[in-house]
């Protein structure tokens, strides 16, 4: 006998400012459902959320949640108000024989239960909103983006505890790892409608790929129909006229489908410039050391970071990711030790926090008014990588539509606001790129092309984030910062790391760790002919020479377009340059591993 449906929305309607976001929209959530929310940045997900859990009003239709079902959201923004502590927040509503639910998820998730809610920062609080919605055990679990603010630990053990769960759950990440681990099915939000497949997350996008080709073959079929029948009522239809009103009607009605079809939106059309080349050497740091008081943030740490590198930094939030990438480019000072900067060095800096936001500005006076953007004299201009553009031309690129452009940036989604950011970022020229947690809430599809542009970025990254995909489809070398001041250099990205590190499966031995369980000691490396370092590098490299190889691969179908010399030539030299450089780096990683591979079999 099949079982009553958690929850069921019916018909739902709703506009905003005069916009539909959704119409007629129906969705079930069943028990034990594991099911990911996906769709473009402000596309109506947390919306559609918030109508799930009763907190928004649709303008028409049903919610109706099953007898005795308790539905639970957690939201991005809290409101903690009249609690005194996250603690009082995270456990309100539970017994007193409860309260135990809360502790263990104040441990797994790294909050302070006692920590005064005047005092906690936001991501402090989106933890306490996530422990009490995993501490009430609701039927029914609503997460809206619930790794940002956590650490890779954090998001494990979150992982784990969803896996032994037998709630049901619908997630918006943007974390494709998690969404891949945990999801069974796919709720797509797609121009106000929702399609569900019953497969998880991992074949989502080839899902998605095969509806928009059918849709593009249907459109393109609607097309024909409407050129034959257009011709034909322009040939003759002076003599039957009488006769064919019916076909001309017809017509009528085929040019109104096109017209009603909504068109899908496009990826935002991101564009990073590298300008001028910096010094082969970009950042040494020699002996640098860092303390807050007592605590040592980092012990004596060397690195040198070369012209084209791609290093992330990883590790427990407040282990001091942040603090070493601003030692690193000169926004503080080590204690001891010295940092070189290399020569003619030109910085963007994408901010997590999203300082570089005022969200009572419009979105228009955010852009105009950034002094690296003002075009003197062009109160309705900014400055392009060098060429002036109109500021709404500009934001339509970055998949904003008019309306908005007048709009202040409170309101915003989250993925908007880092589009937002984006679009400050990629208007200056820069050869070192400083991003610090970019992918927090952005959507699948700018995401691919955030990765895409950042892989021919002929420029320097320095990168920290939580996103294991992201990190391993990026990072060619990893800064792991493992508390006590120790920080670490893998080559690779995430995946490698792990592997490296002997944690083949991460989350369980997070898991492990805060059980007290024993965890197994790695096995012994057979290549036993290299040193510790020695044999990191060696299970390393063939990513590297992988990764090379696929850059070499991508420069030279650009370079074989006849007419880039012509059309761009500084593209062109830019090009040509990055595929010398990347030649040369191929051939060193081969000649590195055949060294090593010779002296593991010796």
């Amino acid at each position: 006998m099949a079982q009553a449906p958690l929850l069921q929305l019916t018909d739902i309607s709703l506009t905003f400012g005069g916009n539909p976001v959704f119409e007629n929209l129906g969705l079930v959530a069943h028990p034990g459902d594991r099911v990911a929310l996906v769709g473009r940045n402000g596309s109506g997900k947390s919306t559609l959320m918030k109508v799930m859990a009763g907190l928004v009003e649709p303008d028409s239709g049903e919610v109706v949640a099953g007898p005795g079902v308790s539905v639970g959201y957690m939201e991005q923004d809290p409101d903690l108000s009249g609690f005194e502590t996250l603690g009082d927040f995270a456990a309100h509503g539970l017994e007193a024989s409860e309260m135990y639910r809360v502790e263990r998820a104040g441990e797994g998730l790294k909050f302070d239960p006692d920590r005064p809610v005047s005092t906690a920062s936001g991501g402090e609080r989106r933890r306490a909103a996530l422990a009490r919605l995993m501490a009430g055990e609701p039927d029914l679990m609503l997460l809206d983006e619930p790794t940002n603010h956590l650490d890779i630990e954090a998001i494990a053990w979150l992982e784990a505890e969803l896996k032994a769960s037998r709630r049901g759950y619908i997630i918006i990440s943007h974390d494709r790892a998690f969404l891949r681990a945990l999801t069974k099915a796919t709720l797509w939000i797609d121009r106000g409608q929702v399609r569900r497949q019953e497969k998880g997350f991992a074949d989502f996008e080839e899902w998605r790929d095969a509806v928009w080709d059918e849709e593009d073959m249907q459109r393109h079929k609607l097309n024909r129909k409407i050129k034959a029948e257009a011709r034909w009522a322009v040939e003759g239809i002076s003599a039957r006229r009488k006769r064919n009103q019916g076909r001309v009607r017809a017509l009528q009605d085929l040019r109104a489908e096109r017209a009603a079809q909504i068109t899908r939106q496009g990826t935002a059309a991101m564009a990073l410039d590298a300008g001028p080349k910096s010094g082969k050497k970009v950042i040494e740091a020699i002996g640098i050391t860092k303390a807050f008081g007592e605590k040592s943030i980092l012990k004596p740490f060397s690195l040198t970071v070369q012209r084209g590198d791609r290093i992330a930094f990883v590790g427990p939030n407040g282990v001091g990711k942040t603090t070493l990438l601003n030692m690193l480019i000169g926004r503080e000072q080590p204690d001891t030790g010295e940092v070189k900067l290399g020569t003619n060095l030109e910085l963007a800096l994408f901010d997590q926090a999203r300082a570089q936001l005022d969200p009572e500005m419009s979105l228009w006076d955010s852009l105009t008014g950034d002094p690296d953007m003002r075009v003197s004299g062009k109160a309705d201009q900014v400055m392009v990588r060098g060429t002036p553009k109109h500021v709404v031309g500009y934001l339509k690129e970055f998949l904003f539509d008019e309306a908005q452009a007048r709009a202040p940036v409170r309101a915003l989604s989250g993925g908007e606001k880092a589009r937002l950011l984006l679009a400050k970022l990629m208007a200056r020229p820069s050869n070192l790129l400083v991003l610090d947690e970019p992918t927090n809430d952005l959507d699948v599809e700018t995401l691919d092309l955030m990765q895409e542009l950042l892989g021919t970025y002929d420029g320097t990254v320095l990168l920290v984030s939580h996103d294991r995909d992201f990190l391993d489809r990026v990072a060619a070398t990893t800064v792991a910062m493992e508390g006590d001041g120790k920080a670490t250099v893998y080559a690779g990205g995430w995946s490698d790391y792990i592997r490296q590190r002997g944690q083949d499966d991460f989350a369980e031995s997070v898991v492990k760790s805060k059980t007290g369980a024993p965890s197994e000691k790695p096995k012994a490396s057979a290549k036993s002919g290299l040193s510790f370092t020695e044999k990191h590098r060696l299970e390393a490299l063939p990513a590297e020479i992988s990764r090379l190889e696929a850059e070499i691969g991508k420069l030279e179908e650009l370079l074989s377009d006849p007419e880039l010399f012509t059309a761009h030539p500084v593209k062109f030299q830019k090009a040509s340059d990055a595929l010398v450089e990347r030649h040369e780096k191929l051939q060193s990683a081969e000649e590195e591993w055949l060294a090593l591979e010779e002296k593991a079999s010796a």
